[in-house]
């Protein structure tokens, strides 16, 4: 079965990365689903983000990453193939928003599922606004995102001191 991980990515953290990898032991195919979340303004361009998860994914061989249009989230799984959608919930605010979402899927979308993966504990505080928080103020991201992420933020900072 294929799925896909809908998510703007902007940065893509180690938390991100887990539930990819998680969910690429439960489907034969992942495609990590990169948007641009239209209410923020994007640190990283979509080209930007494709080539980060790209680099952070080329170990997993059933897991790839396409930019997709603003759209439906259901649209987008349709188009892909795909018969379930990945998400991930940190606590109990995710999980009220995700279910929400999956209900509103489900109407739209009867022949998809939604499937939650709960964060692990070491990545329920961790969200890409934190993270760039801490790489504005050149905190230590090692802990927090992949390598070649830490290396992107560090450089979009230093452009913007």
């Amino acid at each position: 079965m294929k799925a896909v991980f809908p998510g703007s990515f902007d940065p893509l953290t180690n938390g991100h990365l887990d539930l990819i990898k998680r969910a690429s032991g439960l489907f034969e195919e992942v495609i990590v689903a990169i948007a641009t979340n239209t209410a923020k303004q994007p640190l990283f361009s979509p080209q930007e983000k494709m080539t980060l998860v790209n680099s952070a994914i080329k170990d997993l061989p059933n897991v790839s990453a396409v930019a997709i249009p603003s759209d439906l989230t259901v649209n987008v799984a349709r188009k892909l193939g795909a018969k379930a959608i990945v998400r991930g919930v940190r606590n109990v605010q995710d999980f009220e928003y995700e279910q929400g979402i999956a209900a509103m899927n489900k109407q739209l979308a009867p022949d998809l599922e939604t499937i939650l993966l709960f964060a692990r504990p070491e990545y329920t505080l961790l969200s890409s606004s934190l993270i760039k928080e801490v790489a504005r103020f050149h905190g230590d991201l090692a802990k927090f995102v992949p390598a070649e992420v830490g290396l992107a933020l560090k450089k979009k900072m230093k452009s913007d001191d």
